[in-house]
Formats: C-alpha cells, sequence, structure tokens
C-alpha cells in the first residue's frame, strides 16, 4: 500500500451541446467539490481536449483541468509540449498532463494513423514521455531516440508549475505500469487495454486480485518514490441502491469472482453512500487509491460522496 494520500475527486466529461452549457457543467463540477475536470481523447463524440479545457479553467477559479489521456501518436510530443505549457500558464498552474500510448483502435482506423504493435507503441511512447519531460522542465533540449529527434530546442512557454505540470500516466499491463511508477507523478490503474476495451479478456482483468498484483508492480517498479506517488482509479460504473447484491450477483459470472468479490472490483461502485465511503477507505488503505475518477453522468450522483470525502 501507498502512503495515504488525502481524497480528492475528478469527473471525467467529454462533451456539451454549446459554450454556455460546458461552462455551467465546470462551474457545477467545482463547486461541488470536485478538484479536476478530466477529458478523454478520442476522435468520437466529444469535444477537442485543448480547447475545452482552456474554456474550463476560463469558466472556473480553482478547478485543475486534466486529460485521461493524451494519446501520444495523436500529436508529436513537441506540439503537446508547447500546448500543455501553454495551457498551463493561462489557467495559471491549474493543468494535470495526462498521457498514454494510444489504444482505441477504431481512432486509428478512422483516421489513416497507423496502429502499430503494442510493444512499438509503448516504446514511442516512452520516448515521448523524455521529450515531455525535457521541455516542460526548462532549457534547451536534444534528444535523439528511435522514434523522436528534438535538436537545440527550448520549450516556451514556460509553464507555472515546476518542476513542471504533474504528469499522470495510467496502464493495464506491467510494462506501462512500470513506466508509469518510474515517470509519473500520477499514476492510474486501468484495465489492460492492449487489445481495446469490451473482449472477453477485459472484465478478469478487473478483479481485486489483479488490481493487488498491478499494485506489485507499480509498488516494484517505482522504488523508494512509491510513496509520493498519488495512485488514480477511474469508476466507470456508480449505482447508488439498498440492494448491491443483486447487482453483484449478476455482475460476478464476467470477472469469474464471487458476488461478494464482485462489490470490491475498484472501478465500480455499487451500495448505499455511507457504504461507498468505508469501500473508498478501504480501498485506499488496500490498494493506495487515493485520487478517485467518476465517468459518464455518475459524477452528479457522487457529488455526496465527494463533499463527505474530499480532502480527509
Amino acid at each position: 500500500m501507498a502512503a495515504n494520500h488525502h481524497f480528492r475527486f475528478a469527473a471525467q466529461l467529454a462533451k456539451a451541446g454549446s459554450g454556455r452549457e460546458w461552462a455551467e457543467a465546470a462551474r457545477k463540477v467545482e463547486d461541488v467539490g470536485y478538484s479536476t475536470l478530466t477529458m478523454p481523447d478520442h476522435f468520437g463524440d466529444q469535444l477537442a481536449p485543448v480547447p475545452a479545457m482552456m474554456a474550463v479553467a476560463d469558466a472556473t477559479t480553482t478547478l485543475r483541468i486534466g486529460t485521461l489521456v493524451f494519446a501520444n501518436d495523436y500529436r508529436h510530443p513537441l506540439l503537446l509540449a508547447k500546448e500543455a505549457a501553454t495551457l498551463d500558464l493561462l489557467s495559471d498552474g491549474r493543468l494535470e498532463l495526462g498521457v498514454g500510448a494510444g489504444w482505441m483502435r477504431t481512432d486509428y482506423e478512422q483516421s489513416g494513423i497507423v496502429y502499430d504493435p503494442p510493444a512499438t507503441r509503448v516504446e514511442r511512447f516512452h520516448e515521448a514521455v523524455a521529450v515531455l519531460k525535457g521541455l516542460l522542465g526548462g532549457g534547451s533540449l536534444t534528444f535523439e531516440g528511435r522514434h523522436y529527434t528534438i535538436t537545440g530546442h527550448d520549450g516556451t512557454p514556460s509553464p507555472v508549475q515546476r518542476p513542471r505540470p504533474p504528469i499522470v500516466i495510467g496502464g493495464g499491463g506491467r510494462r506501462m505500469l512500470s513506466i508509469a511508477a518510474q515517470e509519473a507523478d500520477i499514476v492510474g490503474v486501468n484495465p489492460d487495454l492492449r487489445e481495446g476495451l469490451g473482449g472477453p479478456e477485459t472484465a478478469p482483468n478487473l478483479t481485486p486480485a489483479k488490481t493487488t498484483e498491478k499494485i506489485g508492480w507499480v509498488r516494484e517498479a517505482a522504488g523508494a518514490r512509491f510513496d509520493a506517488i498519488e495512485l488514480n482509479v477511474l469508476v466507470g460504473f456508480c449505482l447508488v441502491t439498498d440492494d448491491p447484491s443483486s447487482i453483484a450477483e449478476a455482475m460476478a459470472p464476467a470477472f469469474g469472482i464471487s458476488p461478494d468479490e464482485a462489490l470490491h472490483v475498484p472501478y465500480t461502485l455499487i451500495g448505499t453512500l455511507d457504504w461507498m465511503a468505508d469501500e473508498l477507505v478501504r480501498r485506499r488503505e488496500e490498494w493506495g487509491f487515493s485520487y478517485i475518477g467518476f465517468d459518464g453522468d455518475s459524477w452528479e450522483a457522487m457529488s455526496p460522496l465527494v463533499a463527505r470525502l474530499a480532502g480527509t
């Protein structure tokens, strides 16, 4: 288990029908106590993250902005570093820079971007992280790798946060989680998405036992810096109910675990608000998860939980 960090929460939003609607949602997220509004980065039905995050920053005063996550193959890291530094500067230091290797096959198919094997995408991503850190950290960067070459470039503008905006890296496989443990300030423990999402292998990869194994990979790769890492999980399914058992019984076969174990899958939260509060404390004690994201519309239903636990 990582050293207990205080709880904070993120709402993952993706789209709105107008600028006014988007700004009002951002202010509501801030008002109910969320730390961060995060966005995905895909080519489907969502707002483009860079301008949308800037609009969030303009509409709020303390709410942080972040991505879960920028897909590396969609932007050269020098371009992303400039965009990230600009976002951090114009938001007065509120950016969390989430980056990943890219995984959604439909994005690649629709755009014509080559969908390289996972090992190649991850190798390219690891180089990109070095470029991002070098450009956001100040000074001149020269970098020569297999995938990227940077020659004497000064990263400008300078971000507000020092030594740079916090970097968020998520992963579900050992290699990505090891990179995250070595490079990131915030590590997201995710499903293993190397073969995409939704296949028969996805649910068994989400169990409490697999989560414990993944935390072990992070701990091993992080070494002495493990306690300084903030551990994040994005909860994709939340349901406030007085009868969680029936839901757990329906879910358990897909995970290959018992209904009782299904209630402890860290990517779901099912029960009364009191049970949910106790369960999040339990997950922090067992796995170290203190930075909890809620995906989709569930952030509103979870607002009382956020008000209760944030900062504790």
